[in-house]
């Protein structure tokens, strides 16, 4: 056989075979900053947040906030790492489009419900920070737990419209259920937010949106840090729901509560930007989170499918566990492309779009859905058993789709913005 080389030798890489992909998929270069704090960040969520969230769930609500719960380990040890919204204000901010989505999908990665709690832990600072009250910002501990105070019983994924105080649930005006009323140098708040609220029977302060009458009756709306140790502040019982069992939830109660004027980071005249910045930021980190979800189903049904045998043989080799996890990769490449892509977006640009934020939101809590479906699939009838942990990962997502608003009328919001409003 004729083996000599026929004209000039080409350089072609060689075909590998199999690539041992990075945790993150197909993951651009990292900077040895990014490197070093997703690692100490994956090994928190592989090792403290995932069994953690796994016990909590077994847990009854009330179990799972009371004193001696792991709960409150895991808070502890997320505060070890060091990453606060100031020590985030550190990083070089061409960093940040790459480190803070990454960052919040490992924590989606151990545990959905938990890295939601965390991220309304840290919220109102955050706000804080961007707004330019820093002195509320030095007020407050970091190290307090915080939550987002917005929704309220009678307007589930409604919001308070440009003007403040109404809503219009179906076409139809109706009353907000809390109501801040504007007493000389204080403000007077009466009503409660719902049991909706993640963090709510546990925080110690809220980033509170609310109707507002500052005399001219409740056709406002503001935007307040309030601490919740406050006289006439009252909570109700943590929600008991199907998914994100760990994530606290529950209602808060005003009673003529009195707080600072000062307390007030958005105006009446800033509360429609307000409105549009957090939910900007709300969403996009949901996409972030639940992209880290649905990778924990994928990797767990990889890696089942390797040790399960069946017929004599592991099930990887048959071609439709192939097809099916092939998917399943893909599915979470389009997510974790979309969430990037929206908070890259979002933090170069003049102004979120927050079209944008939406579409990643959308996709991502779909996409956990539909791979822990899958996941499901593969392992079987162990699939539907509580001893794997996929079933959980179906529970926590199937709650995604409707937290912080459902997904079909963020999708509805998100239309609007794409329309133009001078065309005819």
């Amino acid at each position: 056989m004729n083996t000599a080389v026929v004209g000039n030798v080409s350089v072609i890489p060689k075909d590998p075979g199999y690539i041992s992909l990075p945790p993150s998929g197909l993951e651009g270069p990292l900077t040895e900053t990014q490197v070093q704090i997703l690692d100490v960040v994956r090994r928190f969520a592989r090792e403290v947040m995932r069994p953690i969230g796994t016990e909590l769930d077994k847990l009854s609500p009330e179990e799972a906030i009371a004193p001696g719960s792991p709960l409150w380990e895991m808070f502890r040890k997320f505060g070890e790492l060091g990453l606060t919204v100031s020590s985030f204000a550190e990083i070089p901010k061409e960093e940040m489009p790459v480190l803070f989505p990454a960052v919040w999908e490992e924590l989606g990665y151990g545990d959905g419900g938990l890295a939601i709690s965390l991220a309304v832990y840290m919220l109102p600072h955050l706000f804080m920070a961007e707004w330019g009250r820093m002195d509320l910002f030095q007020r407050i501990p970091e190290s307090s737990i915080g939550c987002w105070g917005i929704t309220e019983p009678d307007h589930g994924s409604d919001i308070l419209d440009a003007d403040g105080a109404t809503y219009y649930p179906g076409g139809q005006k109706s009353k907000p259920n809390l109501l801040a009323t504007l007493k000389g140098d204080k403000v007077i708040l009466n009503g409660q937010k719902s049991a909706w609220v993640s963090n709510g029977t546990i925080a110690q302060h809220t980033l509170l949106y609310t109707a507002f009458d500052r005399g001219n009756g409740p056709g406002e709306g503001v935007v307040m840090v309030v601490p919740l140790d406050l006289p006439g502040v009252t909570k109700g019982k943590p929600l008991d729901k199907i998914g994100q069992r760990p994530l606290n939830q529950g209602e808060i109660f005003f009673n003529n509560v009195e707080v600072p004027a000062e307390f007030i980071i958005a105006q009446p005249e800033q509360y429609k930007d307000a409105v549009h910045s957090i939910l900007a930021e709300a969403n996009s980190l949901m996409a972030a989170v639940w992209t880290g979800a649905a990778r924990a189903s994928y990797e767990l049904a990889r890696d089942y499918v390797h040790t399960r045998k069946q017929g004599g043989a592991p099930i990887h080799r048959h071609q439709n566990v192939k097809y099916r996890l092939f998917h399943m990769f893909r599915q979470v490449e389009i997510s974790r492309a979309m969430a990037r892509r929206a908070y890259l977006y979002n933090h170069t640009a003049p102004a979120p779009a927050l079209q944008g934020s939406i579409a990643a939101k959308v996709t991502a809590t779909q996409t956990a859905f539909d791979v822990a479906s899958q996941a499901i699939q593969l392992f079987g009838g162990n699939g539907l058993t509580r001893e794997y942990p996929v079933e959980k990962l179906l529970r926590d997502a199937r709650a995604s789709m409707i937290e912080d608003g459902c997904n079909e009328m963020l999708a509805i919001k998100g239309g609007a913005r794409l329309i133009d409003p001078d065309f005819k």
